[in-house]
């Protein structure tokens, strides 16, 4: 297991822990490396660390405004793939949700695929 001092460490909010652990370790190659469902789980690839936190989480607890943390924002993790097209028919069939359609750009070519929660994970091929 790597040592999460030299890890990076995201957070993701989630509606349902157990449906988005399903989902980074069936569709996107993460291994599970604790699960205290269905407040909180952490997956892991490679020198990334996932912090799904559901609502009964403590990151889950309203700010002093009653403001509640939520999922479905724009930030995303963004992930490296060498066949983004294959990657995408591949997720399509498993009935994955995506954002949008592929972009093409001079540094190459992006999709914005869903987790079950609404989170964005940019899939990106790199110009060769």
């Amino acid at each position: 297991m790597n040592d999460l001092a030299t890890m990076v460490h995201v957070r993701y909010m989630v509606d349902d822990v157990d449906a988005a652990v399903g989902f980074y370790t069936t569709h996107l190659g993460f291994t599970v490396r604790s699960n205290a469902a269905p407040a909180f789980a952490d997956v892991v690839r490679g020198n990334l660390r996932l912090l799904l936190s559901g609502p009964a989480s403590s990151a889950g607890r309203p700010m002093p405004d009653g403001e509640r943390p939520a999922p479905g924002g724009w930030n995303r993790i963004h992930l490296l793939v060498d066949d983004l097209a294959g990657e995408v028919d591949r997720l399509r069939a498993a009935g994955a949700t995506f954002r949008n359609d592929v972009v093409s750009g001079p540094g190459g070519q992006q999709i914005l695929l869903q987790d079950p929660a609404g989170n964005v994970v940019e899939l990106f091929q790199p110009a060769a």
